[in-house]
């Protein structure tokens, strides 16, 4: 049975996660920050009633800040995609700059993640894909959505 991948980019980067975890892919929200939360979220939606964190993957990956963050302090009409995820019994939205498509991948072509990478990057990923192009790097998203696992890397 092949590897069901919802893919996304950020920071020009290819990744992917199981589409198993995937709630739903919306445009950015009206979102609420919070005081003194860490710098990777980014704050509040109400998404039909339910309240959902929103992640800024680029910062947990410690990819830098995101550019949708950096440009305005007002979020009039953010940009990008939240990608909204659950893993159990948790749902989060994920901000990622930009949606690829759902990509079937055959059993057991998923590598290892390379070791070139370093830091938490690394730490939450759970493998790569070769392309013509590059690379499909491939999210844990238990690890992603895990703070006690985001906390013993800092």
């Amino acid at each position: 049975m092949a590897e069901q991948l919802c893919t996304f980019f950020l920071n020009g980067i290819f990744f992917g996660i199981d589409v198993q975890h995937v709630q739903e892919v919306i445009r950015p929200q009206a979102l609420t920050r919070v005081p003194l939360a860490p710098p990777d979220i980014c704050g509040l939606i109400n998404l039909r009633g339910q309240i959902l964190t929103v992640i800024d993957l680029q910062q947990r990956l410690e990819m830098g800040e995101s550019a949708m963050r950096s440009t305005t302090k007002l979020i009039d009409e953010p940009a990008g995609f939240n990608i909204v995820v659950r893993s159990n019994d948790q749902v989060v939205s994920l901000l990622v700059d930009d949606i690829g498509d759902v990509l079937a991948l055959p059993e057991n072509t998923v590598q290892p993640p390379p070791t070139t990478l370093k830091g938490k990057m690394r730490q939450m990923l759970a493998g790569a894909y070769p392309l013509a192009e590059g690379f499909l790097l491939i999210l844990d998203i238990e690890k992603i959505l895990d703070l006690n696992f985001k906390s013993s890397f800092i």
